[in-house]
This record gives structure tokens, sequence and C-alpha cells, in this order.
């Protein structure tokens, strides 16, 4: 599982985002340019030994906004963590960071993870070097939190019987909303998975059949239902 960027317009390498222009500031207005919130924010996950194994950006047409995802080494096995990042200089947006197992950012202001370190306005005494600092601090101390949510998932038996009562109650009963086709998508790809990761019948394999199942989906419902997909779980879990 990695971080998913979305893109109407196209995406771009790291060096590309350099390229992009910066507005000058203003009395009340600090534009940042979107390379240097990378260049910081990986830099910042280097001097904790986090390493970023790919990365991937995109800007609005004016190069005003961008959007990024960065996949991280920190992780477990058969997942990663991923960083999303946004930001605005035409102050349409604050600069904003979420993290997780489950990340997607999308150019039409979509913006999901697990947890959200940082928020930040542009205003003339912001520091970005802090904000960054303070948002990977509160990141890290939600890593284990993350993991253990995951290895519970992992450890959570279901039997065939309940799963296939959660993909009627996701579709049939309209508690995602997504089309009623991916019932079957999901379907085959938890009781016949193609990684040995989900061969378990968890709430794990659950899960992943129906993210892998949500990426047929185009970029605004493929959002909706990966927000809407954890919280629906845990109630199906808990109803057991």
């Amino acid at each position: 599982m990695n971080g998913t960027l979305l893109s109407s317009s196209g995406k771009i390498t790291r060096e590309e985002l350099a390229l992009v222009p910066t507005p000058p500031a203003t009395n009340t207005h600090r534009p940042i340019p979107h390379h240097e919130i990378v260049q910081a924010l990986i830099e910042t996950l280097g001097f904790r030994h986090i390493g970023v194994v790919k990365d991937e950006y995109a800007v609005s047409s004016d190069g005003m906004r961008m959007f990024g995802v960065l996949d991280l080494e920190t992780g477990m096995h058969g997942c990663r963590f991923s960083i999303g990042v946004r930001n605005g200089n035409d102050r349409s947006l604050r600069l904003a960071m979420t993290v997780g197992y489950r990340v997607t950012v999308c150019d039409n202001m979509a913006f999901h993870g697990d947890f959200t370190p940082v928020l930040a306005k542009h205003s003339k005494n912001f520091s970005l070097l802090d904000a960054i600092s303070v948002g990977v601090d509160r990141m890290q101390r939600n890593f284990d939190p993350m993991r253990k949510e995951i290895e519970a998932w992992r450890e959570t038996q279901i039997t065939d019987v309940n799963a296939r009562l959660v993909i009627y109650e996701a579709f049939i009963e309209g508690e995602l909303d997504v089309p009623k086709h991916l019932a079957r998508v999901v379907h085959d790809r938890y009781f016949n998975p193609q990684f040995e990761e989900f061969q378990q019948r968890t709430m794990w394999s659950l899960s992943n059949a129906f993210t892998s199942a949500f990426q047929e989906l185009d970029a605004i419902p493929q959002f909706r239902a990966t927000a809407k997909l954890g919280a629906f779980l845990e109630r199906m879990e808990k109803k057991g």
C-alpha cells in the first residue's frame, strides 16, 4: 500500500517542481517556493533517519498550488507509510501535511490521510523549518498507533460469511457511496488474492480488497470511498 496522487494536469518530478515560479511577498502574505517545502521536509525526515523511497508532485495550471505524495521507508511488512503535502501561494490553501497508510492527495482539493500533523497559514512571521520540524515530530509519535492498528486488523480473523456480509452492506445496502459493480471486484480480490500477504482471512486483507478495487474509480469517487472505508470497516468489526 502506497500513497496516491491524483492529478488532471499530469505529474512532475522534484527537479521540475524547482522550476515553478513563486509570486512576491506582501505585508501579510509570504508565498513559499514549493520546492523549498519539499526540500525542508525531506531534510527533516533525513535528520530522523526516515528515508523517502518515492515522491511525485503536481501543480495547478498557474503554478500557485502544489500537491505531492512521498512514500517512506518507514512502515511494516506489506505496508508503507506515506506523507501527503499541499501548498497554496495564492491564499487558496494553507500549507498542510497528512500521513498514514491510506493517503490520497488530488489537485481538486481532496486531501486524506490517517493523521494531519501540519496545517499552517502563510503569515509574514511563518517559519517553514519550525512548522515542518513540529509536524514530523507529531508524525513520528503517531507511527506506533498506526502500526498497532494495522497489526490488530491483521490478527482479526473473519469468517467467509462475515466477509460476504461486509461486502453486501457496503454495496447492496449502500453503506459506501460506490458503484455496485465493484462488489464483484472486492469479492474476487478478497477470496482470490493475488499476493501472499493477503491470503489470510482477516480485516486487513478485506481492507486491501476494497482499496485496490477503489483504484478503478475516478479521482473524486475514489477519494470519497477511501476516506469513508476505515470508519465503515470499524463499524462492521464491532458488529462482528
